[in-house]
């Protein structure tokens, strides 16, 4: 039985590619938070930048960023479990493992 981890992330993207262009998010931060951080960088240049405001928005844009992070940790921890069962499988049954980076030739 081969197990499977899907890939990417549960949350659904809300912001569209021509908001996120219009409101001038940069590229890097154009995932599924996007739709937090449109209104958050709207407060932050009504209000000057003050750090005290803005603080719904930003504590708003923060933990969804925080789910995003936790969500690909999870992933990476289910891959890191499969690969291990999967090689003590090999070894149990006497094939060698298939190395994730191979060798130089001239090793």
């Amino acid at each position: 039985m081969a197990e499977e981890v899907k890939l990417g992330s549960t949350k659904p993207m809300i912001a569209t590619q021509a908001e996120m262009v219009e409101a001038r998010v940069p590229i890097p931060y154009r995932d599924q938070c996007a739709h937090l951080l449109i209104p958050l960088n709207l407060c932050r240049a009504a209000e000057f930048y003050l750090p005290w405001r803005c603080e719904l928005e930003r504590h708003g844009y923060e933990k969804c960023e925080y789910e995003l992070v936790m969500e690909r940790m999870l992933q990476m921890q289910r891959i890191r479990e499969i690969e291990k069962t999967t090689k003590a499988k090999q070894i149990q049954s006497g094939g060698a493992p298939i190395p994730l980076i191979p060798s130089p030739a001239n090793a």
